[in-house]
């Protein structure tokens, strides 16, 4: 396993606006004038945050006369991001037998499981 890489990855996603950026290129191509005014961000920034996106290979574009359009690369991120939104909306809870945790010998002891886990 690449684990530089594999940080360099999630590096490269562990930003609200890149991830901004990913969400809106989900399914079309954007030039960075429509990101930009969509997210209320500078041309200068929004065009050093899809190259850190283009480095790790998530987006990619085509020139267009004056235009460059973005799309998304490797549309796979999108599974990536479902995980990791549901990952962040079941925090603090225990996944691996929530009734050990509310009996207090969780392994994640410093971490409780919520009274609606044990019952589903």
């Amino acid at each position: 396993m690449d684990l530089e890489g594999l940080a360099g990855l999630l590096k490269a996603i562990a930003h609200p606006n890149r991830l901004a950026i990913l969400n809106l290129l989900k399914g079309r191509e954007l030039t960075v004038y429509e990101i930009m005014e969509t997210l209320n961000l500078r041309q200068a920034y929004v065009s050093q945050q899809l190259t850190i996106l283009r480095e790790e290979g998530l987006v990619c574009y085509r020139r267009e006369g004056w235009n460059i359009w973005y799309r998304i690369a490797q549309p796979d991120i999108y599974n990536l991001l479902d995980i990791a939104q549901k990952l962040h909306a079941n925090k603090g809870t225990c996944a691996v037998a929530p009734e050990e945790c509310l009996r207090g010998k969780c392994y994640r002891r410093f971490q409780r499981c919520k009274e609606s886990e044990v019952s589903e």
